[in-house]
């Protein structure tokens, strides 16, 4: 899921519905006045994104699109995070509940983060990589099936409208680029290379074919003639005349001035304050203080005792050969891709989901109501995707979307399928997420807040639930989970071995190659994934294995008391927060249990 850019910060978390509150008039009159704190720190920060604001369902701003790269917004940013940090501290914690405190403790977290990647110069002069910025994200709009409403001729205005400013802003990353090659903010060259074909694509697609023109070709049966006319007029000769130029300049740029003056290093040490970008990327992604070194050596051990397993599974299938001829032998089976057809794929997914719906009920009776659907991605974005849930609209009328690429149907594996399903899907992503955006006793701004630790750690331990919700019967199904768990392993191991230990891409790609069953192809994919988002790729099994932990301690503590649906319930209702909050709340949950 969901990678950092403007539009997918709006990924959902879910969280106490339980805590208890004093009923002295004192703490009424306060709780009232931090709520209303609380809901201005969201209204405001909707007004500052309004892609956020559109993609949780709020309408207001649809034809808003601000100009992310200038410095008046980024001054703006600041301006709001420090206003709200600073206010904070006037709300004294003994008028607060147990809840409201918790809501205290995350915003203070939110606001310090956030502050701090406003210091850093990355995301303002390296604006465009090939995976997890603003321009792809806009490209899912433009496609008609994202967020954007396409229902009215007044939407059709909105996004038009919008078009102007995301060209404003498209302009500015080119202006952000040159002044990142005359200070040395530059990506490597590999990533380079991967976004050049996107916008070729974009710069040299007709008006009638292209992505950005859509919604033209899918209007509603409602418009008028003479609506469609204006609409199409409209569209194309903005099209015509300013965004595809647009678009032909970065693609010039791109694969000239720019591609030139790539990096050949992999890291993101070797740019200016590359070393304490990549300290604060780990805090931010892994919500601990744990170091480079520390994430290294931890997962270095996981590969160890995930390769273990692995081998057990091998013995099991009656293979002969040793571990990574094996991992070519899953990669290569033709058995493993029996498919010619995109669609197939989809119906295996959704025969996957009605596999696991009689055991569901064992381990949750916490079930979001928000509509849950299988697609392919989209064309445009296919070859550089990885697999990801976009999640639904705040009030239920936009379904949860579980993307995934099939760029070949004939050469896909399906070997990791089940897990895959699990996590991006149901109950990974599409639970936690949705169960979030129904929560009515929520406050607004925690329910757009993103921890990837919290929210890949837990899509990753889902994965682990398979067997408990009768999956991985066939052995290979199995090893996919091992595989995706590796994968999740080694990403410890090479993103610290890339950004902190000096390793090249090519040493990366090949540790990879050594542990992990993935195709060459995807570990390319996933090492420039990497590459241009330092530290996210921690968060999962840093995550994973702080809420394993939990898990075991509870059942532990309170033996016969432990009830794993209740357990799940307590980890789901604390939300996307960072990890230390998340285990205060489970030790707090123990030790009530406990006396009971």
């Amino acid at each position: 899921m969901k990678k950092y850019s403007y539009i997918l910060l709006a990924l959902l978390c879910f969280a106490c519905a339980d805590e208890k509150k004093s009923d002295t008039s004192e703490t009424t009159k306060n709780t009232t006045t931090f709520s209303a704190f609380l809901d201005d720190y969201y209204a405001k920060g909707l007004e500052l994104n309004p892609l956020l604001a559109t993609a949780t369902g709020d309408h207001r701003f649809n034809d808003q699109f601000p100009n992310f790269l200038s410095d008046e917004h980024q001054e703006k940013l600041k301006e709001h995070y420090r206003f709200f940090k600073d206010s904070l501290q006037g709300f004294d914690n003994a008028n607060l509940s147990e809840s409201e405190q918790l809501s205290k403790a995350i915003l203070n977290w939110d606001c310090d983060m956030n502050l701090r990647q406003l210091s850093f110069k990355n995301d303002l002069l390296m604006p465009i990589n090939q995976m997890w910025t603003l321009n792809l994200s806009v490209g899912q709009l433009a496609s008609g099936a994202g967020a954007q409403p396409f229902k009215t001729v007044e939407d059709y205005h909105n996004w038009l409208k919008r078009l102007e400013g995301y060209n404003t802003w498209l302009v500015t990353a080119k202006e952000r680029m040159q002044e990142g090659i005359e200070n040395e903010f530059v990506l490597p060259k590999s990533l380079i290379k991967k976004v050049i074909p996107q916008f070729e694509v974009l710069a040299n697609t007709e008006v009638e074919k292209h992505l950005f023109y859509s919604p033209i070709k899918n209007f509603p049966k409602d418009f008028s003639d003479e609506s469609q006319q204006e609409l199409k007029n409209k569209y194309t000769k903005f099209l015509t005349e300013t965004l595809i130029p647009t678009f032909k300049d970065i693609h010039q740029f791109l694969k000239q001035d720019y591609l030139n003056a790539g990096r050949e290093s992999s890291g993101i040490s070797a740019i200016p304050y590359g070393e304490a970008y990549y300290n604060h990327a780990i805090k931010n992604y892994t919500t601990t203080n744990m170091t480079a070194d520390e994430i290294h050596e931890l997962g270095l051990k996981e590969v160890v005792r995930i390769l273990a397993e692995m081998e057990k599974v091998k013995t099991q299938v009656g293979y002969k050969g040793d571990l990574k001829s094996f991992f070519n032998y899953v990669r290569t089976n033709k058995e493993l891709m029996p498919y010619d057809e995109p669609q197939q794929i989809i119906d295996n997914f959704n025969a996957i989901h009605e596999k696991m719906k009689p055991q569901i009920e064992k381990l949750f009776d916490l079930k979001p109501k928000t509509p849950f659907e299988v697609r392919r991605t989209e064309a445009f974005r296919e070859a550089s995707a990885s697999a990801e849930y976009n999640q639904g609209s705040l009030d239920g009328t936009r379904p949860g979307i579980f993307y995934t690429p099939i760029p070949d149907a004939k050469t896909y594996n399906v070997f990791s399928d089940e897990a895959l399903f699990l996590h991006e899907a149901i109950p990974g992503h599409h639970y936690q997420i949705s169960l979030t955006q129904e929560n009515e006793k929520l406050p607004a701004f925690r329910k757009t807040l993103w921890y990837s630790a919290y929210g890949e750690g837990w899509a990753l331990y889902t994965e682990s639930l398979g067997k408990e919700l009768g999956l991985y019967t066939d052995p290979y199904q199995y090893f996919g989970m091992l595989g995706m768990e590796m994968h999740r392993a080694i990403r410890l191991v090479v993103d610290t071995g890339l950004h902190a230990k000096g390793w090249t891409r090519e040493q990366a790609i090949a540790y990879s190659l050594s542990n992990e069953a993935e195709s060459e192809a995807s570990i390319i994919s996933e090492i420039e994934r990497y590459m241009a988002n330092p530290g996210q790729a921690l968060s999962y099994k840093i995550g994973q294995l702080k809420i394993r932990e939990l898990r075991a301690r509870a059942k532990e503590q309170l033996g016969e008391k432990f009830d794993i649906k209740e357990f799940h319930n307590q980890v789901l209702r604390t939300g996307c927060i960072p990890l230390q909050l998340l285990e205060d709340k489970i030790d707090a949950w123990i030790q009530e249990k406990s006396a009971k």
